[in-house]
């Protein structure tokens, strides 16, 4: 089932521009810099993305934690390794990570883990939409309700949106839950398991 932006009313995405497009390690470099919110006050560094940069499938988070902030590298932590899991086990998607593309909404992390800001997004998000421009990716696989809802434009709840088939601007994009929700609730590990095997089929598809 793909639901169309036009069959979601509270879907408004952003138009994305592709004149003058930077590299991939032009817009790093300028992300590293980055000034535009408080949040470049408390971090450590920035946490860009990683992965194949001509990756097919491409992972979008909520933002750094901890461990990204001292590393410089987006799911590094508890829940990096929970989701490499899930990336590489044969039972589940069954590639290696580094085939794959991994960013987050925000580039620095909020203090305390805290979820990320309005104008905390209004500010980071343009970095993540050219880095989507950039790879390319052919699937979008959105970690977490903030990711989700804030690539997709609405307020859907996860159950709403887990299962279906959405369209990023041509890009077919799968809603799972985010792996550090993995952690705390071990209940959803098997929904989300389901929705690897839906990327798997995904990924498979695109081989025909």
């Amino acid at each position: 089932m793909t639901l169309k932006p036009q069959e979601i009313s509270a879907m408004k995405q952003p138009v994305i521009k592709i004149d003058a497009l930077p590299t991939l390690e032009e817009l790093k470099a300028t992300v590293s810099g980055c000034k535009k919110c408080e949040l470049c006050k408390t971090r450590t560094q920035t946490v860009f993305g990683s992965g194949n940069p001509k990756a097919d499938l491409m992972f979008v988070g909520e933002a750094p934690g901890a461990d990204e902030d001292e590393q410089g590298l987006p799911f590094v932590g508890r829940a990096g390794q929970l989701l490499t899991k899930m990336i590489e086990e044969e039972r589940s998607l069954g590639i290696p990570r580094e085939t794959v593309y991994i960013a987050n909404i925000l580039k620095c992390r909020p203090p305390g883990n805290r979820k990320p800001n309005t104008d905390e997004i209004e500010q980071c998000e343009p970095y993540l939409i050219t880095q989507i421009e950039l790879i390319k990716p052919k699937i979008i696989c959105a970690l977490g309700l903030t990711a989700a809802n804030t690539l997709l434009r609405n307020t859907l709840s996860m159950t709403a949106m887990r299962g279906k088939t959405f369209d990023y601007h041509g890009v077919p994009l799968v809603v799972t839950y985010h792996p550090a929700a993995l952690l705390r609730n071990p209940n959803w590990k098997k929904p989300a398991w389901e929705d690897m095997l839906l990327l798997k089929k995904m990924l498979e598809d695109l081989k025909k």
